[in-house]
């Protein structure tokens, strides 16, 4: 099968403390190590940006997941394509939470910081969104089960 990324952007029904987010970044990566599936994940605001990558199945599935989970809201599916490589291989579940520091040292993206990631205000374009996330993906901690 065919390798894919999918990347999407979502509001939290509530914001999350640290200790909220590690469990729920637990429980993904068990999910996702055992789908081989690969990733990375910003939190900025009570909102999420994520990129999923692996077979076309698996990511399909783990996307799902995600859509029924009653903590999302207004899922916007940004990009979903084939890919000839991962680029995130390292991580079953690369994480940053974005702080008012990232938007100084990142002009760039600040657009993104500064609505959230919220989808209905968001006119995100898949090179940049990607471009994002593998910034981040240089300097993200990883979470690690077991």
């Amino acid at each position: 099968m065919a390798l894919i990324h999918l990347i999407y952007i979502s509001t939290a029904k509530k914001q999350y403390e640290s200790a909220e987010l590690d469990r729920i970044l637990e429980s993904a990566v068990r999910y996702n190590t055992e789908h081989a599936v690969t990733g990375m994940l910003l939190y900025v605001g009570g909102c999420f940006m994520q990129v999923l990558e692996g077979e076309e199945s698996s990511v399909d599935a783990a996307f799902a997941r995600i859509r029924s989970d009653s903590r999302h809201d207004g899922i916007l599916l940004i990009q979903r394509e084939s890919i000839p490589q991962r680029s995130f291989d390292r991580w079953s579940m690369g994480f940053r939470r974005i702080g008012p520091a990232d938007a100084d040292a990142h002009p760039a993206f600040a657009p993104f910081f500064k609505r959230n990631f919220k989808p209905s205000s968001m006119g995100v374009k898949p090179g940049l969104a990607l471009e994002l996330l593998k910034d981040f993906g240089l300097s993200q901690r990883e979470i690690r089960v077991g």
